[in-house]
């Protein structure tokens, strides 16, 4: 039989109990091939959320994300992710309302995830992730008399929130971080937050009110917040919120405390190094959300223009 009379067969999935094998190859470095098992997204995420990401605020939200991506996926099992399918998935969160900053998220997750699978040769191909172009929103702040009244509000209901409420503010870290903090962090009038967005510590010096905020009796609590979980403190805040009649404004979230902190330190002439420094952002850019309030050193601008 001649070479161009032989028919090829077409290589047949090969089946396992419990697996599904595809027989795309992978080429590893050394130019040897082997199957690759194809996976659910649900797999991955089990395999590796406890390894990629610590516990906390930050790791529930990934979860939620990537369990939102599976379901948008139906189960569908791949040894190489596509960027058909990563396009459909985009397509489908834009579909839902899904801003382009969440899209972001969203997508970092699973750009996280996915290159972890690709290491470890659960799949062997990747999709170009492309940042989404997120507009520049406005950012809300609380002024004093707002503060007042909402957290004139909360104390009436708990005094541990209200003591809470007042270390957010005048620290501007996150309520993960505050409620994380222990007794030994807590040192020589200033705090050290372990436990970060960014994974990189910071220790910034406490103002009078905020020492006084830690100084309860320790008892066997873990630290001066520890009492508090985040849903508790969110009902109180909620509740608060709307007994001043802040209920229908969406961006007055615990989250506004850290942006309240931000721009009192820009508006109050400390520059935009040491505001990024104080919230551990990763990246001036995020801090630069800031810059705009700034507007002290602007006003050298006008003597120059009325001269004409």
């Amino acid at each position: 039989m001649t070479l161009s009379s032989a028919r090829i067969a077409s290589p047949q999935p090969i089946f396992s109990v419990g697996f599904t094998y595809d027989l795309r190859y992978a080429a590893s470095d050394n130019a040897t091939k082997r199957l690759v098992k194809e996976h659910s997204l649900q797999e991955l995420t089990a395999q590796y959320i406890g390894i990629l990401w610590d516990e906390g605020s930050h790791k529930t939200n990934v979860r939620s994300f990537l369990g939102e991506i599976a379901e948008i996926m139906s189960g569908e099992r791949f040894s190489v992710f596509t960027q058909e399918m990563l396009d459909s998935v985009i397509g489908t969160l834009r579909e839902r309302g899904n801003s382009n900053a969440t899209i972001n998220r969203k997508m970092a997750a699973l750009s996280k995830l996915l290159r972890k699978a690709c290491k470890m040769g659960d799949i062997y191909n990747l999709p170009e992730f492309r940042r989404q172009k997120e507009r520049q929103g406005r950012i809300r702040f609380l002024e004093a008399e707002e503060e007042q009244r909402l957290f004139s509000a909360i104390r009436a209901r708990c005094e541990d929130s209200y003591r809470l409420s007042v270390f957010l503010v005048d620290t501007g870290c996150r309520l993960g971080e505050a409620i994380g903090l222990s007794w030994n962090d807590l040192q020589d009038a200033r705090s050290t937050f372990w436990l970060t967005k960014s994974g990189r510590s910071r220790t910034v010096p406490l103002t009078a009110r905020a020492r006084e905020a830690t100084q309860i009796p320790h008892g066997r609590l873990k630290g001066p917040f520890s009492m508090h979980g985040q849903v508790r403190f969110r009902a109180i805040w909620n509740d608060a919120k709307a007994e001043v009649g802040l209920a229908t404004d969406d961006q007055v979230v615990p989250h506004i405390l850290r942006h309240t902190c931000a721009s009192r330190l820009v508006r109050g002439g400390i520059d935009i190094r040491r505001v990024q420094m104080w919230l551990g952002h990763q990246t001036l850019q995020m801090t630069m959300r800031y810059a705009h309030l700034a507007t002290n050193d602007l006003d050298s601008c006008v003597a120059v223009l009325e001269r004409g």
